[in-house]
């Protein structure tokens, strides 16, 4: 761990001095890690416009925009920070508590994970995020972004540093990798001893190698096939508005919908009013129209680009979006769990029936009814912001908050018993 080790020492040692915060003192260095965010807006900003120069050529449009800063993300990052600071302190609740027969006092109490590493990719509000989430959850934390986003990174982990300073508090509470090669990431993923959790952010190729390569305890989050299945009993007035906001509102992030499953009984009417909300006013808009990839029933009914075998296996993050007609309710639950990462699902529909079966059956960590995939966020929870979304089911599942950051130990009280 030649890059790294250095920086993970340095982390363990800072563990004792936020162990030794209070609840109030954990919110006033927040609080001013937003204010300092806010301060070096002008420095964020010429840093970020350095990493959209060098994507310029190498990054399409739809990703830059994830990269892309500007006053009001900068703003809302703040914003999120000042609302993880508002939440209730994760760390030393009593989760469940018993006394047994012999009198010992049993105590269930949430404590800090220790030192989370997050390897992530072009977004650095994820940045600010996992460093507000981390800290108030009582562990330091380990940022390792990808190389197109280490101007923008290391920028806001300058005025965090700040604000830790102002405290007299250790840098290491938030560290970034500044390393950005293969071999930084590596080693987090085998500092067994040093990282009590690994959290990859991003594209699936990334997810997947930290799942075949870290010895150290990891969270799968991100790839996100999220589907609309648009119901025979669906109000396509209300459908066709989720779909768009749910293609077409952000589509590079994770709770985009790449595909939508129609029901038969509803294709000729419904498949039109996606072309025309879609495509052709798009157009005119002079925005972006999204491409439709059709399967054969839906081709029959709308001109178009057939389906490849993998369209409804992929997380096209751009505005394209699979389009398939199926039989009933039952039809789209089968295609769903066959076909989902897990992420997100919605179904677009006026019986309570199909709702309650939908719900029950579907194996993702956010099911909708009538409403956008695009909600499936921590802040939109009500959770802050979070780390990541959790596709797995073990410790954490959905949107990461404060909660998911934390473990528990026994704490157990005697007068002298012996076993």
């Amino acid at each position: 761990m030649t890059i790294t080790r250095p920086l993970l020492e340095a982390a363990l040692a800072a563990k004792p001095a936020l162990a030794a915060l209070s609840t109030e003192e954990k919110k006033a260095v927040l609080t001013t890690m937003a204010d300092c965010l806010l301060a070096d807006t002008a420095a964020i900003l010429a840093a970020n416009a350095m990493d959209l120069e060098a994507a310029r050529e190498t990054i399409n449009p739809v990703m830059q925009d994830r990269l892309r800063l500007t006053e009001g993300r900068i703003a809302d990052m703040a914003q999120g920070i000042l609302e993880v600071a508002a939440l209730p302190d994760p760390v030393g609740r009593t989760l469940a508590s018993h006394t047994l027969p012999n009198g010992l006092e049993v105590n269930k109490v949430s404590v800090p994970l220790g030192v989370i590493a997050i390897i992530y990719e072009s977004r650095p509000n994820v940045t600010s995020d996992a460093a507000s989430l981390t800290f108030q959850a009582g562990s330091v934390c380990i940022l390792r972004g990808g190389k197109e986003s280490i101007h923008s990174n290391t920028a806001i982990v300058a005025a965090l540093h700040k604000a830790l300073d102002k405290h007299g508090l250790p840098q290491a509470l938030v560290s970034l990798v500044s390393d950005t090669s293969r071999a930084s990431a590596n080693e987090l993923m085998q500092a067994v001893g040093y990282i009590d959790l690994l959290i990859p952010r991003g594209g699936a190729s990334l997810i997947q190698t930290v799942v075949d390569k870290a010895k150290v305890p990891c969270i799968q989050t991100g790839t996100g096939i999220c589907h609309i299945y648009v119901d025979d009993a669906a109000d396509l007035d209300k459908a066709i508005t989720i779909l768009e906001n749910a293609k077409t509102s952000r589509p590079s992030v994770c709770n985009a919908a790449e595909v939508c499953l129609v029901n038969r009984q509803v294709a000729a009417d419904f498949l039109p009013m996606i072309r025309e909300r879609l495509g052709k006013q798009r157009h005119e808009q002079g925005l972006q129209p999204v491409e439709l990839r059709l399967d054969p029933e839906a081709l029959a009914i709308l001109p178009g680009i057939p389906a490849g075998y993998d369209d409804f296996d992929t997380e096209f993050l751009d505005y394209i979006l699979a389009v398939k007609v199926v039989e009933d309710v039952k039809e789209a639950i089968e295609h769903i769990n066959l076909h989902s990462t897990g992420h997100s699902e919605a179904i677009v529909t006026e019986d309570k029936a199909h709702a309650a079966l939908f719900t029950r059956l579907i194996d993702s960590a956010a099911v909708y009814v009538n409403a956008s995939t695009r909600f499936t966020d921590g802040g939109q929870f009500g959770l802050g912001c979070e780390m990541g979304i959790s596709t797995q089911k073990l410790h954490a599942r959905g949107p990461m908050g404060l909660e998911e950051l934390t473990s528990y130990k026994y704490v157990i009280t005697g007068d002298g018993q012996i076993r």
